[in-house]
């Protein structure tokens, strides 16, 4: 398991995106005002993490990857998706790749979905199926890992 967690690697994403947007700036995609509306996707996806984030939190149960899951949840935000915590994420990320406005900001968003993708989301799944074992497995297979 990563000692990383995923707030660490969103952070992470965000420096690549500013740093690749200053520096290697390979094309303008989106200019003023347009840029703008990378404030929606942002604003909504901090908004999807948080409204996850608190779901778990009312019902006692750990956020941290790797951490022991005293419930399963399936209401609220995860009937939309398995991982809205990670939705939210890149989902600001997004939004953020958009108000930076060049085509390497988005190797932030790129970079954030494949390690939540390829590290986290197989390492989560799999404790979860062996924590919660059939009702884990009719979950998964009735709601999408992303959206």
């Amino acid at each position: 398991m990563s000692r990383v967690i995923p707030p660490a690697y969103f952070w992470a994403a965000i420096v690549v995106s500013v740093v690749l947007d200053r520096w290697l700036p390979i094309s303008d995609i989106l200019v003023s005002p347009w840029r703008w509306l990378g404030s929606l996707p942002a604003l909504a996806g901090v908004g999807i993490a948080l409204w996850a984030d608190n779901q778990f939190k009312r019902v006692g149960t750990t956020v941290r990857p790797g951490g022991q899951a005293s419930s399963l949840v399936t209401d609220g935000a995860f009937r939309l998706s398995r991982n809205p915590m990670y939705v939210g994420m890149v989902l600001a990320l997004l939004g953020i790749a958009m108000l930076l406005g060049s085509a390497t900001a988005f190797a932030g968003p790129l970079l954030m979905y494949l390690v939540l993708q390829l590290v986290f989301i197989p390492m989560e799944e799999h404790d979860m199926e062996a924590a919660f074992g059939d009702e884990f497995r009719r979950y998964k297979a009735s709601v999408r890992a992303w959206l």
